[in-house]
This record gives structure tokens, sequence and C-alpha cells, in this order.
């Protein structure tokens, strides 16, 4: 199974993803930090905000995003998950700014936010928009099903609301 590890800094998930034998892709701007992922993992050095796209087309079984939001890049995010394969994403929230940093609303997802990135491409399993640990999050579990498989007929997982956490 092919990983994707974005913005993943010093690759605390991808040694994990890499001890569960996962190929393993980790990209971060930071080249000092990528130097503490251990082989065989393919490590990118790009900066994500102002370079290229550093994948082309490649999608993954798993694309996994923490801590890291920079809008322009959802739709690609989307798109890089392989039919079969899994989002696993979770960021800071509008929230967080009275909690800590970052502040910066920029960096903060909008209620529903990450919803509505997989709208339309990907099937969501779970959803959470609270606090979890001091801090405001979202977070969200999707996979691309299949052409010829159709979502699981459970009637919790079918359209989720966002939802607020009790603090």
């Amino acid at each position: 199974m092919k990983a994707l590890d974005l913005a993943c800094g010093g690759g605390r998930h991808s040694r994990l993803l890499l001890e569960h034998g996962l190929h393993v892709t980790a990209v971060d701007r930071d080249a000092e930090a990528l130097l503490l992922i251990p082989e065989p993992a393919r490590v990118l050095c790009a900066d994500l905000e102002n370079g290229p796209w550093p994948l082309g087309g490649e999608q993954f079984d798993l694309v996994l995003v923490t801590n890291y939001l920079w809008r322009p890049l959802l739709p690609r995010i989307v798109d890089s998950v392989a039919e079969g394969g899994w989002l696993v994403y979770e960021t800071f929230a509008v929230g967080q700014e009275l909690l800590g940093r970052p502040r910066n609303p920029d960096f903060l997802l909008q209620p529903g936010e990450l919803l509505a990135a997989c709208q339309g491409k990907l099937h969501v399993l779970a959803y959470e928009d609270g606090i979890v640990n001091g801090a405001r999050i979202q977070r969200v579990a999707a996979r691309h099903l299949r052409l010829h498989e159709s979502p699981p007929d459970w009637p919790l997982l079918e359209s989720p609301a966002p939802q607020e956490s009790a603090p």
C-alpha cells in the first residue's frame, strides 16, 4: 500500500506507517526535518504553498494530513486518494484562536470545511468538529469508493452533519 504523509515535518506519522509496512512518500518544505525520516521512505522536499504540486497525478491508498491547511491544495489532496483509498485529515478549526496557536484565520478550518472538500468525491465515514486535548480541531476519515462499490447502508454514516463536541 502506498501512503502519503503530507506536510509531514519530522515524520512522526511516516515512521509509524513504515513500521506497518506501507510504502511511504513524505513531503515537507523543511529539508532538515526530512532528514529524520528513515529509509525506505521516499522523501520530497517541496514548498507546497509557493511551488508546484510535487506529486503530479500520483494517487495513494492512504493520504494523511495533520496540523496543516493550505486551502488551494484541498482539491489536489482529495484527488490524490486512489480508488479504494482513504483520506485521514485533522487540523485546527475556527475557535482555536481563543485557545492558543494558530490564531491566523487562514490556518483555521471553517465549520464543515473538510466535509465540503470531500463532497462528491469521497465517502465520509467519520467527521468531528470540536475540542480535543485542549485544541479546536476538525477531522475526517473518508474513502474513495471503487466504481462498483456503493456506500455502506449504515444510517449513522450517511450525510454526516457538522457536530460540536462538548468542551
